[in-house]
């Protein structure tokens, strides 16, 4: 280990255990569940999503971190209103029963090699400034806060070029949330172990469920996820990474979890070139993974904890920490002259964050640029990934 995919991996984690707990906090809120319901779910997903971001790393040496998917959980926050807890269980199960199907028929491999590089850094890049424009009100809402980040981030690379800008970020907004925040008394926290839920397969919950949240897992965590480490260069064994993340989701889904897969902007964190030497980035995904692991099996206690935390805090964090990703992400998007309005597209899609017929903007923006691309016979002077994409095949299988 070292400094650099140590620090990756601590904000890999932070990006899962702030945000993605937030909404899963309020997605149970909304849905009525109970105290021990919320608690087991937190437990489940971070645990078992946990377990999978340290095993995958250990096993193909490669930088893949996550936990659960945020964006299912978002869409969960107002869907899984009118279901019961059985229901839901029985429908994360299908959604992960599908996931792994995908994963053995190859059709995601297949799917992924008709697309070039430059449009999966365009697609990456567009999410990516999502988070980075919410710093902006953010800023607004607490400038102390804000400010001291932003000092942190400016200050941190004079004091040493070894240290990632982002610690000088954590450091000194730490410092400006307590300068400028109070914070309410903790309940007093209470033990709560998961316990397993009788799962009910019903046709409507199926439709209205399940699909929808096997098809935000495919598209916006898996498939961002192996396009920030194909871009970063590494061999990707995609059919078995599909197979063991729709495992996964089965089994926390028999605890009432939604998913438990890798994560696309975590993964990003933890193979971008900040993460150090590129053969030891992997060490990141470890650390991201032994924190959220950690994180999952404490979620009685640190609940209490997420729920004090300012809102606006979490979003400037998140927001200086892929900073990195976005300015590489542009620049290899860009500069590619052989691709243009291909990737301007795909890019423009991307940063919508729309979501049509169920299908994210990540999906889109794939596929429309590569349509687009198609159309205006731009990069026939290049090779696209289709030959990183041989390899990932031959090693998926």
């Amino acid at each position: 280990m070292n400094t650099q995919n140590i620090s990756n991996g601590i904000l890999s984690a932070l990006m899962a255990c702030t945000g993605g707990a937030i909404l899963v906090i309020d997605t149970a809120n909304a849905a009525g569940f109970s105290r021990p319901q919320l608690i087991s779910w937190i437990f489940v997903v971070y645990f078992f999503g946990g377990l999978l971001s340290i095993v995958l790393p250990l096993i193909y040496k490669i930088p893949i971190a996550g936990a659960h998917s945020i964006t299912a959980a978002a869409f969960l926050s107002t869907a899984a209103a009118g279901y019961s807890l059985s229901e839901l269980a029985g429908s994360y199960m299908l959604a992960g029963a599908l996931i792994a199907i995908v994963g053995v028929s190859g059709l995601f491999v297949k799917w992924l090699r008709y697309i070039p590089r430059p449009m999966l850094d365009a697609m990456l890049a567009g999410l990516v400034l999502n988070y980075i424009v919410k710093m902006v009100p953010a800023f607004k809402q607490a400038p102390v806060i804000g400010l001291f980040a932003l000092a942190g981030f400016l200050i941190m690379p004079k004091i040493s070029q070894k240290i990632p800008p982002i610690i000088g970020v954590l450091v000194f907004g730490i410092i400006g949330l307590s300068l400028s925040s109070s914070f309410p008394p903790l309940n007093e926290a209470v033990f709560v172990w998961p316990e397993a839920i009788m799962p009910t397969f019903t046709v409507h919950a199926f439709v209205s469920i399940t699909i929808p949240v096997a098809i935000l897992i495919l598209s916006n965590d898996i498939a961002v996820a192996l396009a920030a480490l194909r871009k970063n260069g590494y061999e990707l064994p995609v059919n078995k990474i599909l197979v063991i993340s729709g495992l996964a989701t089965v089994i926390v889904g028999f605890f009432g979890g939604h998913a438990a897969t890798v994560g696309g902007m975590m993964s990003a964190v933890c193979s971008q070139e900040e993460a150090g030497p590129r053969h030891k980035r992997y060490m990141a995904g470890v650390v991201s993974g032994s924190i959220v692991l950690l994180f999952g099996l404490f979620a009685w206690g640190t609940v209490l904890l997420i729920e004090v935390l300012p809102l606006h805090f979490i979003t400037i964090i998140a927001g200086f920490t892929l900073v990195g990703v976005l300015l590489n992400s542009l620049q290899s998007a860009f500069s590619e002259t052989s691709y243009r309005y291909s990737t301007l597209f795909a890019f423009a899609i991307a940063v919508s964050n729309v979501t049509i017929l169920g299908v994210a903007a990540p999906v889109w923006s794939l596929i429309c640029g590569v349509l687009i691309a198609k159309i205006l016979g731009e990069g026939k002077a290049l090779t696209p990934t289709a030959p990183i994409l041989e390899k990932s095949r031959v090693i998926g299988k």
